[in-house]
């Protein structure tokens, strides 16, 4: 048995019923095997494998509070700090009731690779809670973040653990953490990401993902020939990733007609209304439903089908395994010539597979959302030199970022002969930086 398929095995074994972490070390590690097999005997004696899938750090704990009626809750609160070869922990905070620790770990292990194909010096980590701030009031979301960070503290700080958002953790949520963090700890310190920016937050924090997904796929199908002018694009979600993404392909002129959330979709034949997008979901914090009454014309449908329209371009910003094998062939039948992922593995590994099969160019979210870890490290840079930097130098080092790193991600995959495909070229450029520094590091 190989290597890599000792390790598989393994994994499966030690960590039962966690189908989602399976299939992001499964995705991984198979797209490493010409790497590993180059250098099996050195790898399997040093069991690199097994110190990379194993992380460093698994931290749960219990998150008690109290509701606007005086009855206490408790979640249970998580954090995961995968790997810190090339840098402190970071990664986000994810509050949603699916969160639990196989969802953390698949998070956790693929930040790895996201983040060491940023350039920039920075582990990979994960952590959340199964707490849901949907119809919480903002005394109740104040009330649960303290618990949480009362717990996490003892854990994260600048040059150790940075911890951000991500699905149901924004600006409010971070606020929160940071303020209670501070009481704690009693410095005022860059331990969180995502911050407001009246005390240490960076301007494009918030359009970073959305906007970072633009920018490598406008350099991909730069590359290519093609440009996102006139391309009709199709994404799914509604928060924070799909906003900016929405408002960044508008502005390099392409047409974007859908947008979801968890109760049903939005089919816009004039393109997606941005203004209205951004009144429902951050300002009255409502449901797709009301679209209509913004955009007579659109439809609104419940339910899944965002993968139904025709498109050139589908930008999957929604969440883990959610296009289909069935949704990539209606994209394939429809014409469909790029996927980019926005969320963290959208696509499931059959669905991927059949993508890659039939031509489409396939950019995995470890690389294509890579933009907001980035402009977090940047937001980091800033607090350590106690600076802010404006809105066009962060941006223009985002898009500086994102276009070398679809270089990075194509140079690898020709290196081992696997030229167009990026899934394979993201995860060896990742695992060669974080090799080297794990074996320079010694037996950790």
């Amino acid at each position: 048995m190989s290597y890599v398929d000792e390790v598989l095995a393994q994994v499966i074994k030690q960590n039962p019923n966690e189908p989602e972490f399976h299939q992001a070390v499964e995705e991984v590690l198979n797209s490493l095997r010409p790497a590993i097999e180059a250098n099996e005997e050195q790898y399997r004696r040093d069991a690199l494998l097994e110190r990379l899938v194993n992380p460093e750090r698994q931290i749960r704990f219990r998150v008690p509070w109290v509701d606007d009626n005086g009855q206490v809750h408790v979640n249970s609160g998580y954090r995961v700090q995968y790997n810190s070869a090339i840098g402190p922990y970071k990664g986000g905070i994810r509050l949603h009731p699916s969160v639990n620790f196989g969802i953390i770990k698949f998070l956790g292990f693929e930040q790895i690779f996201k983040n060491a194909l940023t350039g920039l010096p920075i582990g990979g980590g994960k952590g959340g809670s199964d707490f849901d701030p949907k119809g919480k009031s903002d005394r109740e979301i104040m009330a649960f973040c303290q618990s949480f960070m009362s717990e996490l503290f003892k854990y994260i700080g600048a040059d150790t653990d940075v911890p951000a958002g991500d699905i149901g953790t924004g600006a409010r949520e971070i606020g929160y953490m940071f303020g209670m963090y501070k009481k704690l700890r009693g410095v005022f310190e860059g331990v969180l990401t995502g911050k407001g920016l009246t005390y240490g937050g960076s301007l494009v924090r918030t359009e970073a993902t959305g906007y970072g997904l633009l920018y490598i796929t406008q350099e991909m199908l730069k590359c290519h020939g093609e440009s996102l002018k006139d391309k009709i694009v199709v994404v799914s979600g509604a928060g924070n990733v799909a906003t900016y993404d929405i408002e960044k392909a508008q502005q390099l002129g392409a047409k974007v007609v859908t947008c979801s959330d968890s109760t049903g979709w939005v089919y816009d034949p004039d393109g997606i209304d941005l203004k209205a997008l951004k009144d429902i979901k951050e300002v009255k914090r409502a449901r797709l439903s009301i679209y209509k009454d913004y955009r007579p014309n659109a439809e609104y449908h419940e339910g899944r089908g965002v993968w139904s329209i025709k498109c050139d371009i589908a930008l999957p910003c929604a969440t883990q395994n959610e296009l289909l094998l069935d949704d990539a062939k209606q994209l394939v039948a429809n014409g469909v010539m790029a996927v980019c992922e926005g969320a963290n593995m959208p696509t499931t590994l059959e669905a991927t597979e059949y993508l890659q099969a039939n031509g489409v160019y396939f950019l995995p979210g470890k690389a294509a959302n890579a933009g907001g870890v980035a402009t977090s490290a940047l937001e980091m840079s800033q607090n350590s030199e106690r600076l802010h930097w404006s809105f066009e130098e962060v941006d223009a080092k985002l898009q500086g970022i994102m276009t070398d790193l679809y270089h990075n991600i194509d140079n690898a995959a020709k290196k081992y002969g696997y030229e167009g495909n990026y899934v394979v070229g993201a995860n060896l450029a990742g695992f060669e930086k974080v090799a080297a520094a794990m074996q320079a590091q010694g037996i950790v």
